[in-house]
């Protein structure tokens, strides 16, 4: 008579027993989305300083990982139903923050060397970055759902981040990623005006 076979904890169905162990220890632990916002903050702001003083690599990295951690609590929120509404409106500036001095930075070092047309650039990007944000929240204020446009905040942190890595490998591309920055989310702002135009504007169907 065969032997039937003994079962062991899987790996497999999406994560199986060990991912979901450990997705319900961080649900039981005293991690909140807010932490992992406040943490994110964190890391943009010391990128921020290592890119103000020279070290693009690590700046570029410390960036990375912290807008990584901007994706995640989210997720995490959802996810363990710690969220809140103020936790929201907390990542929401954070976010625009983050971006904001790490672009600063970028701006200080065009000025020490003199390129006022990127320091012009830089003040365009962010501009355009919090416009595209303001948009977004503007036109979901009106019922307006409004994720539109080629350079959201993922396409930004990648063609920021990118930028600020090859030039500290010593390819002087950190400008070229500032004029791209600048050019997409003033597109990006464009084509979500017009999305709301065009929403706000629709006939109402016929009953």
């Amino acid at each position: 008579m065969a032997t039937p076979p003994i079962e062991r904890p899987s790996r497999e169905r999406g994560g199986g027993t060990y991912g979901e162990l450990m997705r319900n220890r961080l649900i039981e632990s005293r991690l909140t989305p807010n932490a992992i916002s406040l943490t994110g903050f964190a890391l943009c702001a010391v990128a921020a300083v290592l890119v103000w003083q020279d070290h693009l690599f690590w700046g570029g990295l410390a960036f990375v990982v912290g807008s990584v951690c901007d994706t995640l609590d989210g997720r995490y929120s959802r996810m363990s139903g710690k969220g809140t509404s103020f936790g929201a409106f907390l990542d929401s500036t954070l976010d625009r923050i983050e971006e904001g001095i790490v672009l600063a930075a970028v701006a200080v070092i065009f000025s020490q060397a003199g390129d006022d047309r990127a320091v012009a650039a830089v003040v365009i990007a962010v501009v355009a970055s919090l416009m595209v944000s303001y948009t977004r929240a503007r036109a979901e204020a009106l019922g307006v759902e409004c994720k539109v446009g080629i350079a959201d905040r993922a396409v930004r942190v990648v063609i920021l981040s990118a930028a600020l890595l090859l030039t500290s490998f010593g390819l002087d591309v950190l400008d070229i990623g500032v004029y791209v920055l600048a050019v997409l989310s003033v597109i990006t702002v464009v084509q979500r005006i017009w999305h709301v135009r065009s929403e706000l504007t629709r006939p109402a169907p016929q009953l």
